[in-house]
């Protein structure tokens, strides 16, 4: 049976920034945890933040990548830099997924962890811009597929094609 790594607030967790959940109404998610094939991680606490705690963004260069390449870095409206929690918590997200042999995984898109396609700008205006977060980079490029809450049923899609 193949594991699939999720954003623990899509299952209604409260680790948010803001002390919420995204938790996701999508039938998929409740069937798969009801199998055993979720593999739940919230990077950002798994780091070391707290909940709630600042609201933080990525600033520099190619988003996710470019944290995880060093030419950007992840930081909250008061300067503060939190980049060494985002990347501490990708690495736990990434050794959770070995230790599991997850091949894909399901996060929260907008998160500067976990965001798939979109996230936000770094300037805390609300401007969002295309791009990965740090977590769902460092998944992908490691060979995990990455989807969000809005793709589950491409993802169950692919999920067939893993298991004939």
């Amino acid at each position: 049976m193949e594991r699939i790594l999720v954003s623990a607030c899509l299952l209604g967790a409260k680790v948010r920034y803001h002390g919420g959940d995204a938790a996701s109404p999508h039938p998929l998610l409740r069937r798969w945890q009801d199998e055993g094939r979720l593999v739940t991680v919230c990077p950002e606490v798994e780091g070391g933040l707290s909940t709630p705690r600042p609201a933080a963004e990525i600033a520099g260069a190619d988003g996710g990548p470019g944290v995880a390449a060093r030419v950007a870095f992840v930081r909250t409206a008061a300067g503060a830099d939190v980049t060494a929690q985002f990347l501490a918590g990708a690495a736990l997200a990434l050794a959770a997924a070995r230790a599991a042999n997850v091949r894909m995984a399901i996060l929260k898109d907008g998160s500067p962890s976990c965001g798939t396609a979109m996230i936000y700008d770094g300037t805390f205006s609300g401007t969002r811009r295309s791009g990965m977060g740090v977590t769902a980079a460092i998944l992908a490029a490691a060979g995990i597929r990455v989807f969000n809450e809005h793709q589950i049923d491409a993802a169950a899609a692919w999920l067939e094609t893993l298991e004939p």
